[in-house]
C-alpha cells in the first residue's frame, strides 16, 4: 500500500470519530449555551451550533436552502480534495498528510450538516477581554492543521528550489 494511501486511511480512522465523539459527548453532557472553564479566562467547553459556514456565515440563510447549498459545497470541496489526492506522488507525506486533514475536517462538518442541521462547536478561546474566539470544534482543526502542512510543504519546496 502506497505511504499516501496509509496516511489518508489513518487520518481519516483517527479523526472522523474523534471529531464525532466529542460533538456526542459535548451534546450528551452540556446544554446548549452551557460552557465549562478549563482554563478561567482563557479556554471553555461549550455547547454551541453554528448552522452557517466559518464564523457562521450565511446563518441567517432559511433552511432549506441553507443546507442544500452547504451540502452541494461539500461534496464538491470533498471531490475536488479527492481529485487532488489522487494526482499526488505515492511518496508525497506532507501533501498526503495536508489533504488528509482537510478532507477529514470537511467530511466531519458535512456529516453534522446531513444528520444535525447544522454544526456542533464546542472549543471557545477568549483571545483578550471582550473578544473571543468563534466557536469551533476537531474537524475544524483538522482543516487548520492541513492548511498548515500544505502551506509548509509549498514554502520548504520552493525554499529548496531556490537553493539549488
Amino acid at each position: 500500500m502506497a505511504p499516501k494511501l496509509r496516511i489518508l486511511i489513518g487520518v481519516l480512522l483517527v479523526a472522523l470519530p474523534l471529531d464525532q465523539l466529542c460533538k456526542l459527548a459535548i451534546e450528551s453532557r452540556l446544554v446548549f449555551g452551557e460552557r465549562i472553564s478549563v482554563v478561567d479566562g482563557f479556554f471553555y467547553l461549550t455547547h454551541a451550533r453554528n448552522p452557517g459556514a466559518a464564523f457562521g456565515l450565511f446563518a441567517s440563510m432559511a433552511e432549506d436552502g441553507r443546507l442544500v447549498g452547504f451540502a452541494i459545497v461539500s461534496l464538491i470541496a470533498i471531490v475536488v480534495i479527492a481529485g487532488f489526492y489522487h494526482r499526488l506522488a505515492p511518496g508525497d507525506r506532507m501533501q498526503s498528510l495536508g489533504l488528509s486533514l482537510v478532507l477529514a475536517g470537511a467530511a466531519g462538518n458535512f456529516m453534522d450538516r446531513i444528520w444535525r442541521g447544522e454544526v456542533v462547536d464546542f472549543l471557545h478561546f477568549r483571545l483578550w477581554p471582550g473578544y473571543a474566539w468563534p466557536d469551533f470544534n476537531v474537524a475544524d482543526v483538522c482543516i487548520i492543521m492541513g492548511v498548515v502542512a500544505l502551506m509548509t510543504d509549498l514554502l520548504s519546496r520552493e525554499a529548496m528550489a531556490r537553493s539549488v
